[in-house]
């Protein structure tokens, strides 16, 4: 029952605290990673492929000898992975200055979520914005780790937040990551292909919970899910659509290209009142999967 009892303390502890103001443990890997890569940087994908792999086998090789004291260091892990509390203080946030009416003090603050440009966007697409967010990190920062670490335990849970973390730093389209960045962000896919199709089921199931239909839910994953140009996102942001009633998709501005996403989603715009909503949904998936994640270690333990 250790790991069980460590993902339940961690999972409570990050509802309690959220992520620290500061000396983040992901944050510290940050920083390890980014010396490592002015060490190694070349535009390269062997050399991008040793800088990932050097850092995921070292957080899960960290992660394999703090397991060997039980509990504790699981409940750490799961607390130091887990952002699905900070995600729905910034959901919040963010409402807050829609509705104010506070354009800039939103724009300002969507960084904290995503990688759009925010300079130009109105309150509707700056709405758009923060409900997609919501969706796909849901996967992100709650039903991955949790999965990662019900399978393989602190390694997994440790692994995937390094796997993540490179992802995001090396892992985007830009001149100098597009080789040095490929094997981090083909890790990205692989590690959230399972947990992104999990979070679209477990949408679905919680529907519910804010009004929505688990049929047309799921039947906006399966219609629509395929269609957004990652292989995982669109799974999450499609089962969203479907469960709040709402549409999303269409033209985001980054800071160096503008993508055209196909819509998902039969419904109207996304409102102010539905990023509120989306905050519910992603905390209801959470904890669905927080369940899921101990019943499935439980169940593995008896087997074994």
């Amino acid at each position: 029952m250790t790991i069980q009892r460590g993902l339940l303390a961690g999972v409570a502890l990050d509802a309690l605290t959220g992520d620290p103001r500061r000396g983040h443990p992901v944050a510290a890997f940050g920083r390890a990673a980014g010396a490592l890569e002015r060490r190694l940087y070349a535009d390269s994908r062997a050399r991008g492929a040793v800088f990932a792999g050097v850092c995921v086998l070292g957080a899960a090789g960290l992660g394999a000898v703090a397991a060997r004291r039980r509990s504790l260091p699981t409940a750490a892990a799961t607390w130091a992975v887990l952002g699905g509390t900070s995600l729905a203080r910034e959901g919040k946030a963010m409402e807050a200055s829609l509705e104010a009416g506070d354009l800039e003090a939103a724009r300002a603050r969507l960084p904290h979520l995503c990688g759009r440009d925010p300079a130009a966007l109105d309150a509707k697409e700056l709405t758009r914005a923060t409900v997609e967010s919501i969706a796909e990190n849901t996967s992100d920062a709650a039903v991955a780790p949790l999965f990662w670490g019900a399978v393989l335990g602190v390694p997994g849970l440790l692994a995937y937040r390094a796997v993540n973390t490179l992802d995001a730093m090396v892992g985007h389209r830009s001149p100098r990551y597009a080789n040095f960045g490929w094997a981090a962000a083909r890790a990205d896919d692989v590690a959230n292909w399972v947990p992104a199709r999990l979070t679209g089921l477990l949408t679905a199931a919680c529907a519910p919970l804010v009004g929505g239909s688990p049929r047309e839910a799921y039947r906006t994953l399966c219609r629509d899910g395929g269609a957004h140009p990652s292989p995982n996102a669109g799974r999450c942001e499609a089962a969203f659509a479907g469960a709040l009633g709402v549409r999303l998709g269409g033209v985001n501005v980054y800071q160096s290209r503008v993508e055209h996403r196909p819509e998902l989603g039969d419904g109207r715009p996304p409102e102010t009142g539905d990023i509120r909503r989306a905050v519910r949904l992603s905390r209801a998936v959470t904890l669905a999967a927080a369940a899921l994640a101990v019943g499935g270690r439980f169940a593995l333990g008896r087997r074994r």
